[in-house]
């Protein structure tokens, strides 16, 4: 909400009648939320670097809105209507560290948006409109360890698109139009640790769908259309401490290896399980830790249905 703002706000204004959003000499930060902003602030000292304009009218920026910015390294436009960029937007910052362009109505960004803003660490396009993702954006940012992609209407991760990102730590694609995810779509992120695809159309995941990624410890797919896991899926994920399956169509279960230390925390709640000896001995080999228990229940056989799974695992099988 703006009033997380406020705190900011006071300290870049000093005392007087000074009129809201008006630069102040030799500030270091600028912040303005006012609602009928439609233009994008001119004369703010070099000496800024960081810029918040937030819940305003902003419908566009000039190609030269940075200019004479030099030092500029975070800059805030969420919850503005930008609908597109300038390509040469980021040019004169090539210092920028964090990029929030959250809940605009940006469908498209041009290719070279990015190219000269090679220390960029966090890039935010949650909340917008993008359809396809582009691999020229991503050619030119090696430093990057923060991307949100999420709440848009991507249908689909080119194969390799990501590749690039080799410094890359958080990946967020949930909530997306995702259907399926390409063999190679997180190739060249071995440094990823955390991947979010929650509130996706996932029905399938290919076999090899998290091998370009063994550093991952949090992997997020609940809220998808999953049926069947493929056998082997999660071998080589052997940091993973935080799986989450709920809320799919899983019958079956794949584990990744026991891992050292804790115990695995594992939400698989909300799936119609058949809770016969493969589901039962895994869950009794990999001791992982569930959550959500009272959510987790047996759909088969008759004798089980409605139980808690985590209970019956526990309780063994005479039969396994």
């Amino acid at each position: 909400p703006p009033s997380r703002i406020l705190p900011l706000l006071l300290l870049v204004l000093p005392l007087g009648h000074a009129a809201p959003c008006s630069p102040q000499p030799n500030a270091t930060r600028f912040v303005c939320t006012q609602p009928t902003l439609s233009t994008f602030p001119t004369g703010l000292p070099p000496t800024t670097v960081a810029i918040s304009v937030e819940f305003t009218a902003l419908a566009a920026l000039l190609p030269a809105a940075l200019a004479g910015l030099p030092r500029l390294q975070e800059l805030h436009l969420s919850s503005n209507r930008l609908a597109t960029l300038p390509e040469a937007l980021l040019r004169p910052v090539p210092t920028l560290r964090v990029l929030d362009l959250t809940d605009n109505l940006l469908a498209d960004l041009p290719a070279d948006i990015f190219a000269g803003t090679r220390h960029l660490q966090h890039l935010v396009l949650q909340g917008n409109r993008l359809r396809v993702l582009q691999p020229a954006w991503f050619r030119h940012l090696p430093h990057l360890r923060w991307l949100n992609l999420a709440a848009n209407a991507l249908a689909e991760v080119p194969p390799g698109v990501f590749g690039p990102l080799r410094s890359l730590r958080s990946l967020d694609l949930s909530h997306n139009r995702l259907a399926s995810l390409a063999p190679g779509a997180l190739a060249g992120l071995r440094a990823l640790e955390r991947l979010d695809l929650e509130g996706n159309r996932l029905g399938t995941l290919p076999p090899t769908a998290f091998a370009p990624a063994p550093a991952l410890r949090h992997l997020f797919l609940q809220d998808n259309e999953l049926r069947v896991l493929p056998a082997g899926i999660f071998v080589p994920l052997r940091h993973l401490r935080v799986l989450d399956l709920a809320h799919n169509r899983l019958r079956a279960l794949e584990l990744p290896p026991r891992p050292p230390g804790p115990a695995l925390d594992l939400d698989i709640s909300g799936n119609p399980w058949v809770c016969e000896c493969p589901l039962l001995a895994l869950l009794r080999q990999a001791a992982p830790r569930l959550t959500a228990t009272r959510d987790t229940l047996c759909a088969s056989p008759a004798r089980y249905r409605g139980q808690e799974v985590g209970a019956v695992s526990r309780a063994g099988d005479t039969g396994c």
